[in-house]
This record gives C-alpha cells, sequence and structure tokens, in this order.
C-alpha cells in the first residue's frame, strides 16, 4: 500500500499549479482516506521565532489544538527531540494531549528543512496500536519530499 502512495504522495506534492497549502490539504486527504488506521492526519509547523508549534493542513475532526508549546504533549515533544515518536496507547502517556476520547494511538515524525526541525506530520488513530516500521518509514519519505516544496510556505 505505501509504495503506491508514494508516487501519489508525488504526484500531488510536484504538482506547481497548486498552491502549497492545497498541495499540502490533499496529501492530508489521501492519507486519511486510502490508510485505514489513519482516522487524523495533519501538519504543525514552527511558529516563527515562538517556541510553539502552530496547526497546517490536516484532514479530520477539527481540533482546538492549533498551537501546542515545545514540550507539551507528543507532537511538543518531538519538537524538542527531533525523534519519531510512536504511541502505542495514548492512555499510557503522561505528557499527552487529548484531541478526541476516540484517539487511541498516534505518530509524530519531525520535518527537517536544511537540517532543521521546521514541523512535523501528526497522525492520529482509534485502533489500538496499529503503526510500524513501515508507517514510519512511509511518513519520513512524505516529509523529505514536503520539506522540497515548503521553504517559502514557511516564511
Amino acid at each position: 500500500m505505501f509504495k503506491e502512495l508514494q508516487s501519489k504522495v508525488n504526484a500531488i506534492l510536484s504538482n506547481a499549479d497548486s498552491s502549497i497549502e492545497n498541495r499540502l490539504q490533499a496529501v492530508c486527504e489521501l492519507l486519511k482516506t486510502t490508510v485505514p488506521h489513519y482516522d487524523w492526519v495533519g501538519f504543525y509547523f514552527k511558529n516563527g521565532d515562538k517556541e510553539e508549534l502552530k496547526l497546517g493542513p490536516y484532514a479530520g475532526k477539527p481540533t482546538d489544538h492549533t498551537i501546542i508549546p515545545f514540550g507539551k504533549g507528543i507532537c511538543g515533544q518531538v519538537a524538542i527531540s527531533n525523534q519519531n515518536f510512536v504511541v502505542p496507547d495514548v492512555s499510557a502517556q503522561d505528557n499527552y494531549i487529548a484531541c478526541s476520547i476516540t484517539v487511541k494511538s498516534e505518530i509524530v515524525v519531525p520535518l527537517f528543512l536544511n537540517g532543521q526541525n521546521v514541523g512535523q506530520i501528526d497522525i492520529d488513530s482509534n485502533t489500538p496500536d496499529p503503526f510500524t516500521g513501515q508507517d514510519e518509514r512511509f511518513l519520513e519519505f512524505v516529509n523529505q519530499n514536503v520539506a522540497k516544496i515548503i521553504q517559502g510556505y514557511l516564511e
């Protein structure tokens, strides 16, 4: 499944006739509708010079968490650690920000631009412990390709 998705993601991201925001939104929608255990898919980006993340394009239920301070929740921890964070059971995490009572697990993969952590892709799942190394590799692939187009988007 992920091999097929890679070419679809590249096709979306390489469509220069579409705005960066629209391309990122299309990637979120594609992942949410195609991967059965991806119930919420979104991008968070560093909010200027502030030590916080700001919600970008996403697909899924609206969230109140449009700003996340560094260190808070899974996303905020990834902003500091620069490491993938896979949470098989969100109820077992002390530093977790609940977006919905239906969420059972989460994966967050940092997005690097010129060696700097500038954001991340965040996936919530209503399925307990669904994420594998294949999810991680695929989301790293997505972020590497998003990084190629977002230089101007973040400025």
